[in-house]
């Protein structure tokens, strides 16, 4: 039943591509009318108005493009003009140290809170007020303390993946069963062993959705913050590829940070999978 469920899941999702793909050729291979202009000028102007061509590329030119890149993905010919694969790498690189700070930061924090009725009263006001703060409301003030942009980057990372992992540990903390608790309390298990044989295993399901979530947010805000900040990265190819209308890029780009995401995310719904067990 499953495997049926998957093969037919898995043909509506060809022809959904199938049929996104024809639809975009089509919408992009129309001509309109051919403007009388001189040489000089229809250089100048481009294919779109001297041959009456779409502006936006079709899959085709995309698809030739993206093989151009596949073959050449990590050359370096300058600050503004390095491979795919280079820019997905600091991009990677940025997002990963952010993030694993976050982990080392949110998920202890996280057992306290879930752990200590005291600490979670005292410590809910600054994380009411801190959560709803938009990452990127943080660059200016991360540029002008630390003075580099590709720390003030990691920055924003770690401050956008904190709060999912927090309150994810911290409510699967508290809402571990009791009477688990009770039975250790009455083996006499002290409170550390008790938190990483009892408490660690019931919460991890609901740790790793936090932290799932977190990783998510990480790889949306790394683009736009390397957007503001420049150099290097995936989100400033795709402000310097703006900036040289190669919306070809542009497209490509946008493509890349999806199935990045992508694979980010099925990576930690797997480790959910593997400590999700039935009761």
């Amino acid at each position: 039943m499953t495997k049926s469920l998957r093969l037919r899941a898995a043909m509506v999702s060809i022809l959904l591509f199938c049929g996104f793909i024809a639809a975009w050729h089509l919408a992009t291979r129309g001509s309109g009318e051919v403007a009388k202009m001189s040489p000089e000028y229809a250089a100048l102007m481009g294919a779109t108005a001297t041959q009456g061509k779409s502006a936006m590329p079709g899959p085709f030119d995309v698809g030739a493009k993206l093989w151009e890149h596949i073959q050449r993905p990590f050359y370096d010919n300058g600050p503004n003009d390095k491979g795919l694969g280079i820019q997905l790498g600091y991009s990677i690189a940025r997002v990963m140290i952010g993030y694993l700070l976050a982990v080392a930061v949110a998920i202890p924090l996280g057992f306290l809170i879930g752990m200590s009725p005291l600490m979670n009263k005292a410590l809910d006001p600054f994380i009411q007020v801190l959560k709803p703060i938009s990452p990127l409301a943080w660059m200016p003030l991360a540029l002008y303390t630390i003075k580099d942009s590709s720390l003030s980057a990691i920055f924003v990372i770690f401050i956008c993946s904190v709060w999912p992992m927090l309150l994810n540990t911290s409510f699967g903390v508290a809402s571990v069963r009791k009477e688990w608790i009770n039975v250790a309390r009455t083996l006499e298990v002290g409170t550390v062993r008790r938190a990483f044989t009892v408490i660690l295993p019931a919460a991890a399901p609901t740790i790793l959705t936090g932290m799932r979530i977190s990783i998510g947010i990480a790889w949306l805000v790394i683009v736009a913050a390397e957007m503001l900040v420049g150099g290097t990265g995936i989100g400033y190819f795709v402000w310097n590829e703006w900036n040289n209308l190669s919306i070809t890029n542009v497209i490509i780009a946008i493509l890349t940070i999806g199935i990045v995401g992508m694979l980010l995310d099925q990576v930690l719904a797997r480790f959910t999978r593997m400590v999700t067990f039935p009761e």
